[in-house]
């Protein structure tokens, strides 16, 4: 009975001891302070840096925005005491002439030819392919292997005497006029007209017009790509004066 005593209170000591070691064995280990306060110092000392590397970065920032307000104030107040700009308003652009440049005539102009030194009366006519002028006495003949003609012009009016003048031919046209009459060959020369203010050159066919009223005609080859016809109108451009040479 002793003996069975003794037994049941050694396993349960054994027992207990048993228990008091698995409960040890739960609880969590001691933290190391030193440790511990250690990395939260780095970690302190980190967060200081990356705040001061931020505020030097916004630092900068708001430096160089300042920089650039300033220079837009400036900018701004030029602007305040510059003049002002008038502004003005572009017309709408205007469709193209159709003179295209060219100057207008009338049906009846006064025109001077150079060579004669003269101003005639001068019918403008569109239904006229060429030029003619008054011309009498035409004379052909050769000068140093070219052919020239004589011809005479009333230069100042058929009461007047006529003058003669001389030029080289630059060809003969054919003109036949009505069906029933022979075909005309007529000298041609060159010469500088003015009309007003505007100078050009053309060829005049030397042909007797004393049966006409205008002693010179200017015919469509004359007005092509220079000017316009206005039948409306007579002497647009004045008259000339003949131009007085003085005799040596």
């Amino acid at each position: 009975m002793f003996k069975q005593i003794i037994c049941i209170a050694v396993a349960a000591g054994l027992a207990g001891c048993a228990m008091t070691s698995q409960e040890n064995a739960n609880l969590p280990k001691a933290v190391d302070v030193s440790v511990l306060d250690s990395s939260l110092a780095r970690q302190q000392a980190d967060l200081i840096q990356i705040m001061d590397e931020n505020k030097k970065t916004q630092s900068l920032a708001i430096t160089e925005l300042s920089s650039h307000i300033d220079t837009l104030t400036q900018k701004i107040s030029t602007l305040e005491h510059a003049p002002k700009e008038k502004i003005i308003s572009i017309a709408e652009d205007c469709p193209p002439s159709p003179l295209a440049g060219k100057f207008i005539l009338g049906a009846i102009e006064n025109v001077y030819i150079e060579e004669l030194n003269a101003s005639f009366n001068t019918r403008i006519d569109t239904g006229a392919e060429s030029s003619s002028l008054d011309s009498h006495n035409i004379i052909l003949f050769e000068r140093d292997g070219k052919q020239w003609v004589r011809f005479d012009v009333f230069t100042l009016g058929k009461e007047a005497p006529a003058q003669t003048f001389e030029s080289k031919v630059e060809r003969f046209v054919r003109i036949k006029q009505d069906l029933d009459e022979k075909t005309d060959r007529r000298p041609v020369i060159h010469a500088h007209l003015k009309i007003g203010q505007y100078s050009a050159e053309t060829d005049l066919n030397l042909v007797d017009r004393s049966h006409l009223d205008f002693p010179l005609l200017l015919g469509r080859k004359f007005m092509q790509d220079i000017a316009v016809v206005d039948v409306g109108q007579s002497y647009v451009h004045g008259k000339n004066k003949p131009v007085l040479v003085s005799e040596e």
